[in-house]
């Protein structure tokens, strides 16, 4: 990146933001992060010795807080979220306030030379059809509060401030604020800690995305903004397009003993069933660096440090 941007990432202490500030901040950006650290979380410690680095302690549907954070910046990443379906049935307020509320009360404070890069997720999709890959132009099908209020906030982005929105797979990998609740952290985490798993609807099938190579997809349109502007791109592993079973079979080779079945009667809550095409972000020169098997191996090293559930957001 040519010009160095002052940033301000909103949520920025989260799964996502964690691993991808300290990016921005060693490619020579000046970063400032707001999170309210419902979690608790310590995650953007490494940082703080960084002069280029500032922390804002506070709720990002504020907009006394929010207004003169925005007008300071070059780029603004709305991060903070209430992410994943069950989160958001807990809070379905909070959700709505947050996820979608704050978006539109953040752009409606920019400019028109502002840039703004939002990431959404791609349950916006639904349920898709079989063997038929979700493009960018698929119509969406949220089946969850969650998957609603992103798909709105896209809106949101595009329409007012003509911004970028990355759809992403579901994400997996160590981070510095671990998630244990996302799917394939999940799945790695059981069977390296019980051994077996019991799966609800194991043919639904989704996309999957490490959570570094998120951050890399974001380093990359920044990069490249101008030519991607008032764009939409899925972001995913375009060789793990794989159902639930398929996922743990994966997961049987690196760990071994481990035993997964079908369960006779009961749902997923979370519907989701679709295969993605991440070809529009790869033919822009972005490619992940980051595959499925190295994601697996790299969790179960993480997972001989976390012996406890306080890495959830449910």
């Amino acid at each position: 990146m040519a010009d160095k941007l002052k940033i301000l990432v909103t949520g920025g202490a989260g799964y996502l933001g964690s691993t991808l500030v300290p990016m921005l901040l060693a490619d020579g950006n000046q970063v400032t992060v707001l999170d309210n650290f419902m979690f608790g979380q310590a995650s953007l410690a490494a940082v703080c010795a960084d002069e280029k680095f500032q922390m804002v302690r506070g709720d990002a549907r504020e907009k006394d807080i929010v207004a003169p954070l925005a007008k300071d910046a070059d780029l603004i990443i709305p991060l903070a979220a209430l992410v994943g379906a069950p989160m958001c049935k807990n809070d379905p307020l909070g959700a709505t306030s947050i996820n979608r509320d704050a978006v539109d009360m953040l752009c409606g404070l920019l400019s028109k030379d502002q840039k703004v890069v939002m990431p959404v997720s791609n349950s916006g999709y639904g349920v898709g059809e079989p063997g038929k890959f979700c493009t960018e132009e698929t119509p969406l099908r949220p089946v969850s509060l969650y998957g609603i209020t992103k798909v709105e906030a896209e809106e949101i982005v595009l329409e007012k401030a003509g911004g970028i929105s990355l759809r992403l797979a579901t994400v997996f990998g160590m981070s510095p604020r671990m998630r244990l609740d996302l799917l394939v952290n999940d799945f790695v985490y059981r069977a390296v800690n019980d051994r077996a798993i019991v799966l609800f609807e194991s043919h639904f099938k989704r996309n999957y995305i490490h959570v570094r190579d998120v951050a890399r997809a974001f380093m990359h349109v920044i990069a490249n903004y101008g030519a991607m502007k008032g764009e939409i791109f899925n972001v995913g592993l375009s060789d793990a397009n794989l159902s639930k079973w398929e996922l743990c079979e994966k997961i049987a080779e690196h760990v071994p003993g481990f035993q997964y079945m079908e369960a006779p009667i009961g749902e997923d809550p979370d519907k989701r069933d679709y295969i993605v095409s991440n070809e529009k972000i790869e033919a822009t020169g972005y490619m992940p660096a980051h595959s499925l098997d190295l994601g697996i191996e790299e969790l179960m090293k993480g997972y001989q440090m976390i012996r406890n559930n306080l890495y959830g957001n449910v």
